[in-house]
């Protein structure tokens, strides 16, 4: 890596330049449709501006068709400056839109006004995913600030659609700009990572939500005889279901956890009163599974144990698939994207940096889905999504050097 002291001096002075940053952008609030707004166009259009300031060689918007969205599109944009070296090219992906605040009164102030607690910036999507814009551009502008030539060639990618499906961004891009992209390129997507930095998150579990309707006889609590108890099947098919983490018992330490995960969740309401012995109960089982087991083998696993279960109790159980997402292939563990993080992360704060695996589904499985080796990270806390979500400004400071340090790597 070349000399960085001045770029790192420079991103060191960056904190009010953060701080109004984070205000403008969380104040062009970026939610989609299918959260109750109208697409992510002004905030977009802010980011665009803002990367015209750093002379991009290749500045486009890329626009998904989305009828329900402000001009009939969702905005995505790709940003590239060329460097000294041709060949593999750093991407950085980050995404517009945010989710909504949720319940008002869990908040201290306007989720959509941000306001500075110390360290620390407080709004809604601050955290999730504006620092990972904000440490990914400043780094550059650092650098081209500093008037140093990019060792290799950077870009910038936003995306829209990522809380929700990602149909109008990322997936829509890797359509819409096929060749974009290579499969030397370094890619990095700053959306998730642990508090001290050392997570890159290379691979991740199938997901899988199970829904189960035990299907009984109603009738009056006073003669249960007459009827079939529609709840005490469904807590007889949940403790059943304690047998998949048996059944699927490989443990791989790449991922925390390192086992697959089979996890009861939501239960739908059945009678409104407490004197009628319920005919129908209706429950979801949350399922991140290794790599190594198809998301069809847990299915089918749990399929017997229903079966098991209604012959034990003369209820009937069906048993569906209402979401599945089986998991990419991870992206190598000594690839050149997490060497170069991982060095990078040494150089900036010391600490050894390691592959791992998680139970959450990423934007980055698109890329590894169309064989485009993909690294997560970030600096981050466990904001994203909660009340009174915040970002320690330091970790946006310390992000963007790690950035600089990756964009000047040579292996």
């Amino acid at each position: 890596m070349s000399d960085l002291t001045g770029v790192f001096e420079r991103i060191d002075g960056y904190r009010e330049e953060i701080v109004r940053l984070q205000r403008d952008l969380t104040a062009r609030v970026a939610l989609g449709p299918d959260n109750g707004g109208t697409g992510e166009h002004e905030k977009t259009e802010y980011i665009k501006d803002l990367l015209n300031t750093l002379n991009p060689d290749i500045l486009r918007e890329i626009r998904a068709p989305d009828e329900r969205a402000q001009g009939g599109y969702r905005p995505n944009l790709i940003g590239r400056w060329e460097g000294m070296e041709k060949g593999a090219t750093v991407w950085v992906l980050s995404h517009s839109d945010i989710v909504p605040p949720g319940d008002l009164s869990l908040w201290n102030t306007d989720p959509y006004q941000v306001t500075v607690d110390g360290d620390r910036v407080v709004g809604r999507g601050v955290e999730d995913n504006q620092h990972g814009f904000l440490s990914s551009y400043l780094a550059l502008k650092a650098i081209l600030d500093s008037g140093l030539t990019l060792r290799r060639p950077v870009g910038l990618v936003i995306v829209a659609d990522e809380e929700t499906g990602s149909d109008y961004g990322l997936s829509y891009l890797l359509k819409d700009q096929e060749g974009c992209f290579s499969p030397e390129d370094l890619i990095i997507v700053p959306d998730a990572g642990n508090e001290d930095g050392t997570m890159i998150e290379v691979a991740e579990k199938s997901m899988l939500w199970l829904k189960f309707t035990v299907t009984g006889l109603q009738c009056h609590a006073s003669t249960p005889q007459k009827g079939k108890n529609s709840l005490r099947g469904a807590a007889e098919m949940i403790l059943a279901l304690g047998a998949l983490d048996e059944r699927f018992h490989f443990s791989d330490p790449l991922f925390r956890p390192p086992v697959s995960t089979f996890a009861p969740t939501r239960s739908e309401e059945n009678v409104p009163n407490v004197n009628t012995i319920p005919g129908k109960n209706i429950f979801y089982l949350d399922c991140r599974i290794l790599p190594r087991y198809s998301v069809d083998e847990v299915i089918s696993a749990s399929e017997e144990m229903a079966a098991s279960v209604s012959e034990k109790t003369g209820l009937k159980i069906r048993v569906e698939a209402v979401h599945r997402q089986e998991a990419a292939a991870p992206t190598p563990p000594h690839a050149p994207v997490v060497k170069a993080l991982a060095d990078a992360i040494k150089r900036v704060t010391g600490k050894q940096a390691r592959p791992m695996g998680i139970g959450g589904g990423t934007v980055a499985a698109f890329f590894r889905r169309a064989g485009l080796p993909a690294a997560v990270w970030s600096t981050c806390p466990d904001s994203a999504h909660q009340p009174n979500e915040y970002c320690p400004i330091p970790n946006i400071i310390t992000d963007a050097k790690i950035f600089a340090s990756v964009y000047q790597w040579q292996e």
